[in-house]
């Protein structure tokens, strides 16, 4: 890092770059900048099972969260015992490494909703347990379909792009991860229902996390991953989208920190995930590229992340880049010589692994990185430099501590500083005015927690 000032010449600015020094202990050695291990999983999503796995929930005919639950071949009930019966048999393969487990909950009926009669809504999920038995990540996507009537539970609904492409990438995920070995944090493979009729599977499955005390570090829904042919006329295989929230509320309030003042408006938990997710996939997918849309989710729309974000947890929408809504939420039917209807015809099954893979290496490198520092806290008012601190983590892996920093209206972290396995830092010379901060932990093979933002002012050097 280098600061700059400016003297004025015959018209011409000209910078005079001096220097800025980082006062902290003596630095130990920098891990890799990544690890390396990564990229045999970036390739190991297959696009033959993914189209497998699409083809079999489709082949259900629809799986409406009020479909029928007794037919073995037609309807939600068939559909969940699939997934159920998939995890089962993955977990078979790594030698019993997944735990099974069904969620069930009955939603009282009310006729001015969508779930107008009284319906049992199930989970399925399975849990790659890690050695640190509070952290846990989680990849989610959605069994239910529906047709125009979301309450409709009777005709055909197909959902091969909403959402059987995010739960095939859900199942492939736990089907790479699960030979991969374990890692710190445990790993949750998540088949949620009722997403049609209200998130109703997501609140339930973050109620269970509180409920049970998992340290859910980051949620990543996916939902629709496999459509490259938009209604805007656009046919791209070369990005996607990840949407966030900018802060919690009210949950995310730290005591002592004004975002009117001090900034950090786009820089909550959530939104420091997206950052995340963007920067691994730009390390590991040269090809493809993580379009930040600084929303909760679709304009007037939602997702399964949302039920998460409300119990306070970190999570983002990860999709495709470009929508066609005549195959989304539709009763199959040509009208005017134009197809309405979410059909196996219009997926992308190499995109589909491709975001599948993105999930892969961003649930290992965040389940083998150390916890993010806590505490994080700035100061340098009327100052000319800036300092930091934070609490240190007792974790084994633990190589040390990472700064970022940008400019305040750049939208990813634009430069890093390895600092060493320090609690504090002093960055002399740099006013705090004219950057935003955050601290991240760094493990000894190279994976980086999510960045920590600072939430509390620190009014002397540490």
């Amino acid at each position: 890092m280098r600061l700059a000032s400016f003297l004025v010449l015959g018209g011409m600015t000209l910078a005079l770059v001096a220097p800025a020094s980082f006062a902290a202990p003596a630095l130990a050695p920098a891990p890799p900048a990544l690890d390396a291990h990564l990229y045999a999983l970036a390739e190991a999503p297959s696009p033959a099972r993914i189209e497998a796995d699409i083809r079999q929930l489709v082949a259900f005919g629809t799986r409406n969260t009020l479909s029928d639950t007794v037919s073995e071949t037609r309807g939600i009930g068939a559909a969940r015992r699939f997934v159920r019966d998939e995890f089962e048999r993955i977990s078979a393969a790594c030698g019993g490494c997944l735990e099974v487990r069904l969620q069930r909950t009955l939603v009282p009926g009310d006729p001015a909703t969508r779930i107008p009669v009284d319906t049992e809504v199930v989970n399925v999920f399975a849990i790659l347990r890690g050695r640190d038995p509070s952290r846990y990540v989680l990849m989610a996507g959605d069994i239910d379909s529906r047709a125009s009537n979301p309450s409709d539970g009777e005709t055909d609904a197909p959902g091969a792009n909403d959402n059987a492409s995010g739960l095939a990438g859900v199942l492939e995920a736990a089907r790479v991860l699960s030979l991969a070995g374990p890692r710190s944090a445990s790993i949750v493979f998540a088949a949620l229902s009722g997403e049609e009729q209200g998130l109703y599977g997501g609140a339930h499955l973050a109620a269970l996390a509180r409920e049970e005390g998992w340290g859910l570090e980051a949620v990543l829904n996916n939902d629709m991953i496999g459509n490259i042919a938009g209604i805007d006329g656009i046919i791209s295989n070369a990005e996607f989208r990840v949407f966030s929230e900018a802060i919690p509320v009210p949950e995310y309030r730290p005591e002592g920190w004004n975002y009117r003042r001090y900034g950090g408006e786009v820089d909550g938990p959530s939104r420091q995930l997206a950052r995340r997710v963007a920067a691994l996939t730009e390390q590991f997918f040269p090809k493809l590229k993580a379009r930040m849309v600084y929303r909760l989710d679709r304009f007037g729309r939602g997702g399964h992340h949302t039920p998460f974000n409300n119990a306070g947890f970190p999570g983002v929408r990860i999709m495709e880049s470009h929508e066609h809504y005549d195959r989304q939420h539709q009763d199959l039917r040509t009208e005017n010589g134009v197809f309405y209807g979410d059909t196996i015809d219009f997926v992308d099954f190499k995109h589909a692994a491709a975001l599948t893979a993105v999930n892969v290496v961003t649930l290992a490198s965040l389940a083998s990185a150390p916890p993010a520092p806590t505490d994080v806290k700035i100061g340098g008012v009327v100052a000319p430099d800036t300092w930091l601190s934070w609490t240190s983590t007792e974790d084994p892996e633990l190589a040390g501590y990472k700064l970022l920093w940008r400019e305040t209206d750049a939208p990813q972290w634009t430069h890093a500083r390895w600092l060493g396995k320090v609690d504090h830092v002093t960055l002399e010379g740099m006013v705090i005015d004219n950057y935003l901060f955050a601290v991240a932990a760094v493990a000894k093979d190279g994976n980086e927690s999510v960045a920590a933002f600072p939430t509390a002012v620190l009014r002397t050097r540490p």
